[in-house]
């Protein structure tokens, strides 16, 4: 079990090695996580926020459950079904590879992150993260335009989304970072308050909610928009490991 950022670091490199190795597209989102848990390492040892030793904690639990819904995979039980729906796209080869992004975003920030927010605190500590916690969003959106750039170099027709979808850097930062992070504080603000019964009643349905989100990531503009989102596809780079290579590629941490 990860006891540290750097053993989450490590075990997002064994994802990446494997996804290179099995040419296997979950490899996209493990390639943006990493650099965010880098970013967010960084900023922690910079003296960024209130409460280091708490900030590391936090990003472990949450490193925990996606990794935890990785090696569901195939199991009797199998991930939650927001993250099951997530690996499913994985292994199809329509959806863009800023999809597979999108998707991962949504199942880790949407679902994990109140939980593994709650995890961490009691009902009368959890306000004090909220400051800390909120400055995570000063992380994720200088990353931003740094992965539009990446998106775009293996994905030259990205920006066809703009009549579709609305810009590409607004889809991620304002529907899958800004939106969905406002609503995981109030998820785990709801879970403090409540017993261990009515916290998996709740979990569960904020599992659904979550998983019926992913139509609407495949799906941009309706059934009309197939044949756009399918030609941006055939002009996107195709071997994984080429992919990876791109997003893989960190930028200076400022």
């Amino acid at each position: 079990m990860p006891q540290s950022i750097d053993d989450i670091l490590g075990e997002l490199d064994q994802v990446l090695a494997e996804s290179r190795r099995q040419q296997s597209r979950l490899g996209y989102f493990a390639a943006l996580y990493r650099d965010v848990t880098a970013r967010v390492k960084a900023a922690i040892e910079d003296g960024a926020f209130d409460d280091a030793a708490r900030m590391e904690r936090l990003d472990v639990r949450f490193a925990e459950r996606y990794l935890d819904a990785l090696a569901a995979r195939g199991t009797e039980d199998g991930p939650p079904r927001a993250w099951a729906r997530t690996f499913a796209a994985a292994e199809r080869w329509r959806p863009l590879i800023l999809q597979h992004l999108l998707l991962g975003v949504n199942a880790h920030i949407n679902l994990d992150l109140g939980i593994a927010a709650d995890a961490i605190t009691t009902e009368d500590s959890l306000p004090a993260l909220k400051g800390d916690f909120d400055r995570i969003n000063q992380i994720l959106g200088a990353l931003i335009e740094d992965v539009q750039t990446r998106v775009a170099a293996v994905s030259p027709w990205i920006g066809t989304l703009d009549r579709l979808a609305g810009q590409a850097d607004e889809v991620i930062s304002n529907v899958c970072l800004v939106r969905a992070r406002e609503d995981a504080w109030a998820f785990a603000t709801t879970l403090a308050g409540l017993d261990a019964d009515e916290r998996e009643d709740t979990i569960t349905a904020k599992d659904r909610e979550t998983a019926r989100r992913t139509d609407k990531i495949l799906r941009p503009g309706g059934s009309w928009a197939l044949p756009h989102l399918v030609w941006i596809r055939l002009w996107e780079t195709d071997p994984v490991p080429a992919v990876l290579s791109t997003l893989s590629r960190t930028s200076p941490v400022v």
